[in-house]
C-alpha cells in the first residue's frame, strides 16, 4: 500500500515538475517595426537623411523636369523642325535621360548606404537597451517578429521606447 502511495506521489511530482519549471521562465516580446517607426533615434535618423539628400533629390527632380520639357518641345515642334535640329534634340534628350538614370542610381545607392549606417546605429542602441532591460528585469528570453502571437502582457515595446527616449 505504501509503495502505491509513493509511486503515485512520484508520478504526480514528475508531471508537475515541467509546469513548475515553465512558470519560472520570463519571456518578453519586442515589436521592432514599431521601434524603428516611433523611437526618437529613428526620427532623428530620418531627418538627418532627408537633410543630407534633399539637395540631390531636388537637383534630380529639376533634371527630370528639363527632360520632360525637351520631350514636349520635340513632340510639339518636331514636325516643323529641320531633320538636323530634330536629330540633335533627340540626342540631347537621350543623353540627358542617361545622365538622369545614372544620377538616380547613384542617389539610391548612396541613400541606401547611409540609411544602413543610421539603422545600424539605431539597432545597436536598441540591442543595448533591450539587453539592459532584460538583465535588470530578469528576462530569460526576448523575442521579436515574426511571431504568430504575443500577448500584451509580455510586450515590452513601450518600455524599450521609453528607455530609448532617455538616451542622448
Amino acid at each position: 500500500m505504501e509503495f502505491k502511495i509513493l509511486r503515485n506521489f512520484l508520478c504526480m511530482a514528475a508531471l508537475l515538475l515541467p509546469i513548475a519549471a515553465a512558470a519560472e521562465i520570463k519571456v518578453g516580446y519586442l515589436n521592432l517595426s514599431e521601434i524603428m517607426e516611433k523611437s526618437p533615434q529613428a526620427e532623428t535618423a530620418a531627418k538627418t537623411l532627408e537633410k543630407e539628400f534633399s539637395y540631390r533629390y531636388e537637383k534630380l527632380t529639376a533634371a527630370r523636369d528639363e527632360i520632360v520639357k525637351f520631350e514636349e518641345t520635340l513632340k510639339k515642334d518636331g514636325a516643323v523642325m529641320t531633320d538636323t535640329r530634330r536629330s540633335e534634340l533627340e540626342k540631347e534628350i537621350l543623353s540627358k535621360k542617361r545622365e538622369y538614370i545614372r544620377q538616380q542610381e547613384e542617389l539610391k545607392e548612396d541613400f541606401n548606404i547611409r540609411r544602413s549606417q543610421e539603422m545600424g546605429s539605431l539597432q545597436k542602441s536598441v540591442n543595448e537597451v533591450v539587453t539592459g532591460l532584460a538583465k535588470n528585469e530578469k528576462y530569460d528570453l526576448v523575442v521579436t517578429q515574426p511571431v504568430l502571437f504575443a500577448s500584451e502582457r509580455i510586450d515590452i515595446t513601450q518600455r524599450v521606447l521609453e528607455e530609448l527616449q532617455k538616451l542622448p
